[in-house]
């Protein structure tokens, strides 16, 4: 009890001192006399095997275990080795060869025009204001806490009348891009357009949008006298159709808001518009500009492959790069993916 080990354990290490005191040894020797590999020996896992194994038997470690014929623990053992990958995939949207000549053409219009064929690179995109709406439920259907333990502190209790349809409220957000001076001092606010720079009334202003029935065409007579009013000229645009990926809102804003207003746990709706609220005003304007370069990268995924969406999100170490002073305005690309592009789209 006093060593926290097993008698058996105990008593091979004393029976080890009495031989060192009977052999007139000074000091007392407990160690091992194992030598070499000891020990369990390593359970292989043939990789072969597992290509063999369809995807559908492969979706947890105790219906993979069974397959290949092994004990749970050996799999998970090798999971923890890094022999085998554990992958979460996700359904994206099916795209027709339209969407993604659509596709194609929209990231390429977004290259500046004065670089593409030489050192192709985005444009700022400044001028460009994502609209966006988003669905934001109360509660998840299966949320984890961590609590004291036994009856130290009760379970949490929450309800619902039905928990496949947990209340839910519509927003509509409208982000631009954030910017700063050479100091990192936010210079135009990324969420109100009405601090948008007067040199900025030169030049059209993009309002980007998806292709919803209920918004209106970039043709709206109301919409056009509105938009030209204060000398600004301001023009509704469209992304592709099936491409969450090329919208600032849908490919990481609005998700990262959602996270934030779980933790305010609200009750009712007025509750949940103010999480929703405050969330969008707790967000970092620094966080929006990073979001603005993983769309960059994802037009450049989507160029690579031909307008489709079967690629990962690049992870470009955006946080480590704005510590060190180098993260970038606009992403560079090869010249040669342009080029493949423009063939394609001759054809």
């Amino acid at each position: 009890m006093l060593f926290k080990k097993s008698i058996r354990t105990i008593q091979h290490i004393w029976k080890q001192c009495q031989s060192s005191v009977e052999n007139g040894m000074s000091l007392l020797d407990v160690s091992l006399r194992l030598t070499g590999k000891v020990g369990r020996k390593r359970i292989g896992v043939d990789i072969n095997q597992v290509k063999e194994i369809l995807l559908c038997l492969r979706t947890n470690l105790r219906s993979l275990a069974f397959a290949m014929n092994m004990a749970k623990s050996t799999v998970f053992r090798r999971v923890k080795d890094g022999t085998l990958r554990p992958h979460s995939n996700s359904i994206k949207p099916q795209l027709t060869e339209g969407n993604k000549k659509v596709r194609l053409q929209y990231c390429l219009s977004m290259i500046d025009q004065n670089t593409i064929h030489i050192n192709p690179m985005f444009m700022n995109m400044f001028n460009y204001v994502h609209i966006e709406e988003n669905c934001f439920i109360f509660s998840k259907k299966v949320e984890r806490y961590y609590l004291l333990p036994g009856e130290q502190e009760p379970d949490p209790y929450r309800s619902y009348k039905s928990k496949n349809f947990i209340p839910k409220v519509m927003f509509m957000a409208a982000v631009a891009r954030p910017r700063f001076d050479e100091n990192g001092i936010e210079l135009f606010s990324r969420k109100k357009r009405a601090k948008c720079p007067a040199s900025d009334s030169n030049n059209p202003i993009f309002l980007q949008q998806d292709n919803a029935k209920p918004h209106i065409g970039n043709t709206d007579l109301e919409f056009i006298e509105a938009a030209q009013q204060d000398g600004f000229d301001i023009r509704l645009c469209f992304h592709a159709s099936n491409s969450p990926d090329l919208n600032v809102l849908d490919l990481d804003f609005c998700r990262a808001i959602q996270s934030l207003q779980y933790q305010k746990a609200p009750k009712n709706v007025g509750q949940l518009e103010e999480a929703v609220e405050r969330s969008f005003d707790e967000m970092k304007a620094k966080q929006l500009n990073h979001v603005f370069l993983t769309l960059q990268s994802c037009m450049i995924e989507v160029m690579k492959d031909s307008g489709g969406n079967n690629y990962k999100v690049p992870h470009l170490n955006k946080n480590g790069l704005e510590r060190e002073e180098n993260i970038p305005l606009q992403l560079h690309f090869d010249i040669d993916i342009v080029n493949k592009d423009l063939a394609l789209l001759q054809q």
